[in-house]
């Protein structure tokens, strides 16, 4: 088949079954984005190649691959713009030295629970060509991760974002955005640097011009990009391609560093003025395209990688159940007690506990770039995304549980207890999944 045929065939495909898993998923009441991660699952040889090897190798050949990870890639980084720019630090702000201890406590625990898991794992699952440390850091950062849209959108959905427990949350989960892509960044320096044999030293130097340039030169700029929002009231072709230049030319550096293109993304994201219909009007222009297209081909990609069958053995399976139990008391268990110390009610603080181990699409990212990398072999790859998807997925029904919807005032409505910002922030934030 021509290679345009093939792609736009391979697009067609993978959309349909996402949007179809969407739906599905919406009717028992998770997140769309929860169905197109299996969706993508479902494509790869984890079912249709075992299914139908024919049909797998025609509609998915490996030399067609590539095409469809640049397109992926391309989303992502406008993906991580989105995730970026939604990261608002008044609303860490505001709720103070609570939001910083259960957030560091979610990060801390889970973090040193994967670094110890990784004394079994790493013998087992690794090999020379990857340090121990490197392995032991990346693990750990595995367990630390928090989907920060899936949690705002189930808080949406629930009614549950103006309530004490629903605006913690929130905190915590921005903060563990840049704490994680900060532990990520350096793995991946790291890892990098000793496959090229490079001065890890001059990458960290670059790294921080870097981002001193984007606080200090760029950032202004945005700002003045917002002044002529302001003006005008709609965001310009000139304006949006201006932001797409920086943007590119932010991702491309930090992929010449070394580092990775979303965290410049991310980086540039994060810079750019919290101003509430500034941030609106440019989610709204870049989120559906990023969202309904790019996405499911990023998820149906890592479906492509996730092989169950490498899971071949007793042992193996007994490593995949110990991944997501660690990942689950590591999350769950160290957020519900820090929110518990930190004077919440166990109700609030489980609430807490069970969003916070909600992992998603973030997680997901990570461990795509772990194997691109090669940090991680494919089987623990399979093994971390099923833990991905058993933590994603389980969030829902236990938050229905532990904080009855009944508890919350049938005529809930958004009210002047948050403030104008924050509620139309986390409603664009929501827009990203």
């Amino acid at each position: 088949m021509d290679a345009i045929a093939l792609l736009l065939l391979q697009i067609i495909v993978i959309l349909l079954a996402a949007r179809l898993m969407g739906y599905l998923f919406r009717l028992i009441h998770q997140p769309q984005v929860m169905g197109e991660m299996i969706a993508g699952i479902l494509l790869g040889p984890s079912l249709l190649g075992w299914l139908s090897p024919k049909i797998s190798a025609t509609l998915f050949p490996v030399e067609s691959l590539n095409s469809l990870n640049a397109i992926s890639q391309l989303g992502l980084i406008l993906f991580m713009f989105l995730v970026g720019l939604e990261l608002d630090i008044s609303r860490i702000r505001k709720n103070g030295g609570k939001a910083l201890l259960i957030s560091h406590t979610s990060i801390i625990f889970p973090f040193f629970l994967g670094s110890l898991l990784a004394l079994i794992l790493y013998p087992q699952l690794s090999n020379d060509r990857v340090s121990f440390l490197i392995f032991a850091i990346f693990l750990g950062t595995a367990m630390s991760i928090t989907a920060f849209p899936v949690l705002a959108r189930i808080l949406s959905e629930r009614k549950l974002i103006n309530t004490t427990m629903g605006s913690i949350s929130l905190a915590c989960a921005a903060i563990d955005d840049v704490t994680g892509w900060i532990l990520l960044a350096i793995v991946v320096v790291m890892a990098r640097s000793s496959a090229i044999d490079s001065n890890i030293l001059w990458t960290i130097i670059g790294l921080l011009i870097f981002i001193v340039l984007v606080l200090l030169v760029l950032r202004p700029i945005f700002k003045k990009l917002g002044s002529k929002f302001e003006k005008k009231g709609k965001i310009s072709h000139d304006l949006l391609a201006m932001l797409f230049i920086f943007l590119l030319i932010s991702s491309w550096v930090t992929e010449e560093l070394g580092v990775h293109a979303l965290f410049g993304a991310f980086v540039i994201g994060a810079a750019m003025p919290k101003d509430n219909k500034f941030v609106h009007a440019i989610t709204e222009k870049i989120n559906d395209l990023a969202v309904v297209l790019f996405l499911p081909i990023f998820f149906a990609l890592t479906g492509l990688q996730t092989r169950i069958n490498l899971i071949d053995s007793p042992q193996l399976w007994l490593f995949a159940m110990l991944i997501i139990l660690v990942a689950i008391a590591g999350k769950f268990g160290g957020a519900t007690i820090a929110a518990r110390v930190s004077g919440m009610s166990w109700r609030d603080s489980g609430s807490v506990g069970i969003l916070m181990n909600t992992r998603g699409l973030m997680e997901l990212v990570l461990l795509n770039i772990g194997l691109e990398i090669g940090v991680i072999s494919p089987a623990l790859f399979s093994m971390l995304v099923l833990m991905t998807i058993t933590t994603t997925f389980m969030t829902a029904p236990i938050l229905e549980w532990i904080y009855y919807i009944r508890m919350v005032p049938k005529n809930y409505e958004l009210t002047t207890s948050v403030s104008e910002i924050d509620a139309n922030n986390v409603a664009t934030a929501v827009k990203l999944e």
